[in-house]
């Protein structure tokens, strides 16, 4: 196990490759709806024919809830090329209650989308210049031995920084440390100091490597430059003005999921030898602007739609959405399909997904101990998903769930490479 296995473990999830092509969770769900196909005019805005949703095989695609390794699961399929949704499973154990279908969700990376887009207004207000370094502005927070690293290369995960040293106070990376200790919080100071006396994994700007480390400097960036907190700047600048009440940055003392929501579950081995699911909805949301924020599947699908509408950028910073640079992929759990062939995929926020079948996806994955989420869109927003599903581990088993949905929702998908690419070492988080 690499320096910072343990922490990924139970930190926020992004998915490895295999996520990135398959994109959703699922639903044997009793209710749902399609739409008719668009006209073609709007279906040949995504450059290739999506598929029918055929409800036969997205029911079939998330089916088979609750199992030994997710409790539950909701999908909300929208836009102009149909729409479909359903949930799956139970939300709460105890009770046997299904999944609500509008549940608030901890959506881990997804909060970078977020995080962004607030540096992006940032730079069109020419408070940030993206092409400058990082501590210019932020004097003594990154390790003084660090080359320049510019504003831009955190957002699209060019900086090289480093992925941090292990530490015991962020645990050992299993499901039982992290159900004794899921209301444990952690600056984001404390997160960047772990970087001190670690190597750059490459040459700013000369490859791209996934790492959690980016957007906890990114949301010290805002903070510093606005003066006010990430919470406040993410409230007034998006929330607010787009009526997405159900969206938010929690105090970092907060623990709380606000209903209705499904429980998220953790399945942890006892002394004896015998495992039990411990209730891990409660939990510290420490990730912040790299990963704490929580939503609503409305309100992502809202925040998404205006997001590629262009109504919180102007054409410049929007152009840096849907502009992947074009260098390497270096060991990262992103890009890692058959379609990216070892370059990079991200963008500043979001990713790009290409499948086998021509259809071209832009958006994010993201997962905190109990939830694996995601939300992507072709460019033309002809149809649009939100999935969520919540496992009861941390080694990504509920993959199949996602690659399933990817399959039923946009065609014909590239493969996983292999089970092992999904492996606690290429998550997302301080890594």
């Amino acid at each position: 196990m690499n320096s910072s296995a343990a922490r990924t473990r139970w930190s926020t999830v992004a998915a490895s490759g295999a996520v990135l092509v398959a994109l959703a969770a699922g639903t044997a769900a009793p209710a749902s709806a399609v739409t008719p196909a668009p006209a073609p005019a709007t279906v040949a805005a995504t450059r290739a024919p999506l598929p029918g949703l055929d409800p036969v095989k997205l029911q079939a695609a998330i089916g088979g809830l609750p199992n030994g390794d997710v409790t539950g699961a909701l999908l909300r399929i929208t836009g102009s090329a149909g729409h479909w949704s359903g949930t799956s499973g139970v939300g709460d154990l105890e009770t046997g209650r299904g999944v609500p279908p509008g549940a608030h969700l901890r959506i881990g990376s997804i909060s970078k989308v977020f995080t962004a887009t607030v540096v992006l207004q940032l730079a069109a207000e020419h408070r940030i210049d993206l092409d400058k370094p990082v501590q210019q502005y932020l004097p003594g927070v990154l390790p003084a031995d660090l080359p320049p690293v510019e504003v831009g290369q955190l957002l699209n995960h060019t900086s090289g920084l480093p992925r941090g040293v292990a530490s015991p106070d962020f645990g050992d990376g299993s499901p039982e440390w992290f159900a004794a200790n899921r209301l444990k919080s952690f600056t984001p100071r404390q997160v960047v100091d772990l970087m001190a006396g670690q190597p750059m994994q490459f040459a700013p700007g000369t490859a791209q490597q996934y790492n959690g480390m980016n957007y906890y400097v990114a949301g010290l960036l805002v903070e510093k430059i606005t003066g006010h907190t990430f919470a406040h700047e993410v409230r007034s600048r998006i929330t607010r003005p787009l009526g997405l009440r159900d969206t938010y940055v929690p105090d970092a003392d907060d623990p709380r999921l606000p209903g209705p929501h499904s429980h998220g579950y953790l399945t942890v081995m006892s002394p004896d030898g015998t495992t039990h699911p411990v209730d891990v909805t409660e939990q510290s949301p420490w990730p912040w602007a790299e990963g704490g924020m929580i939503s609503t599947p409305a309100d992502l699908d809202r925040f998404m739609t205006a997001l590629f509408r262009g109504r919180f950028l102007p054409s410049a910073q929007q152009a840096e959405l849907f502009t992947v640079p074009d260098v390497p992929s270096f060991h990262s759990s992103q890009c890692r399909t058959e379609a990216d062939a070892g370059r990079a995929c991200m963008t500043m926020g979001i990713m790009r997904v290409k499948a086998s079948n021509g259809v071209v996806v832009w958006g994010k994955t993201g997962s905190r101990p109990g939830w694996t989420s995601g939300v992507f869109a072709t460019r033309d927003l002809s149809r649009k998903i939100i999935y969520s599903v919540n496992p009861t581990n941390l080694d990504g088993t509920e993959i199949r769930y996602v690659q399933q949905i990817a399959a039923a929702s946009f065609g014909t998908v590239v493969p996983a490479t292999s089970a092992a690419a999904y492996s606690p070492a290429v998550k997302d988080t301080v890594s």
